[in-house]
């Protein structure tokens, strides 16, 4: 007799998963839908293998609303392992490992506590990057050359947590695309060190923080301004044209409508009224 794994029936669900380490974050999403049993899910804000923590995923219809959903800013917890060298900063290519002598704690505290505010940084070559269509990461595992742009990070907050060597452990908020891999390495250039990350932790993406799956309400994420509709759902049911004229904002740009049992997602552009995403059955219908 076959076993079925998931049921034919489309759910819609958004919920924090806790992704552990040494899984990449596409497997783990298949683990997820076995879970529940459905196969139409996606995530937001991939993890590396190496890193655990709070991984955004959308079942159904909710996995179309990751742009429209606000996630920054990040906030990771980290660990700087000193003397270790890694050829993509972090444990899972260890080049070798040397003793280091003891830091002093406050030059620490100043070095990461001056890491604030808009900063120029080359991405990690073992990244998620693309180059010519393929992933940086594949180039870089197949020793092939090449050279990726310089980018910028937002820190807003960074503080350290603990010395005790030779691990260093900080905690940091940052923007979105920002690699913590790439900020141990200038803490390290600072400080005059080798090292690399040892442990990656994701506690945040914005609102959203893992609290064992519970199922969330996309409309208190959705990052879009509502705008008041005077027609009826039917229309909307029906996926009909909506004159600006049933709209209480008419100016230019992308608004929430909300009826009772579904919202939508326009774009207003020119006097124009279009669907970006319609009929999106609202939590708990």
């Amino acid at each position: 007799m076959q076993v079925r794994y998931y049921d034919k029936e489309q759910i819609n669900k958004l919920l924090v998963v806790d992704k552990p380490i040494f899984v990449s974050s596409n497997h783990y999403l298949n683990r997820i839908k076995r879970k529940y049993k459905n196969k139409k899910a996606g995530f937001s804000g991939t993890l590396d293998p190496f890193a655990k923590g709070c991984l955004i995923v959308a079942f159904g219809q909710y996995a179309k609303l990751f742009k429209y959903i606000s996630k920054t800013p990040k906030t990771y917890k980290a660990v700087i392992w000193l003397g270790a060298e890694s050829l993509s900063f972090d444990i899972e290519n260890i080049a070798s490992i040397k003793l280091t002598k003891q830091l002093n704690y406050d030059n620490i505290k100043n070095n990461i506590d001056s890491l604030k505010g808009e900063i120029k940084y080359l991405p990690p070559k073992f990244s998620a990057k693309k180059i010519d269509g393929k992933r940086a990461y594949e180039l870089a595992r197949n020793n092939q050359d090449f050279v990726l742009n310089e980018t910028v990070m937002n820190i807003y907050e960074n503080r350290l947590i603990s010395y005790n060597h030779p691990f260093i452990t900080f905690e940091v908020t940052v923007s979105e695309g920002t690699y913590v891999r790439s900020i141990a390495q200038i803490l390290l250039d600072k400080l005059g060190e080798i090292g690399t990350l040892s442990y990656l932790e994701r506690l945040n993406e914005g609102k959203f923080f893992y609290e064992n799956e519970k199922e969330l309400d996309p409309l208190e994420y959705i990052d879009l301004p509502i705008n008041k509709y005077f027609g009826t759902q039917e229309w909307l049911n029906q996926g009909r044209k909506i004159s600006i004229n049933y709209l209480e904002d008419k100016k230019d740009g992308k608004y929430l409508i909300i009826c009772e049992d579904i919202f939508s997602i326009i774009e207003i552009e020119n006097c124009e009224v279009k669907y970006l995403l319609n009929k999106v059955p609202k939590y708990g219908k």
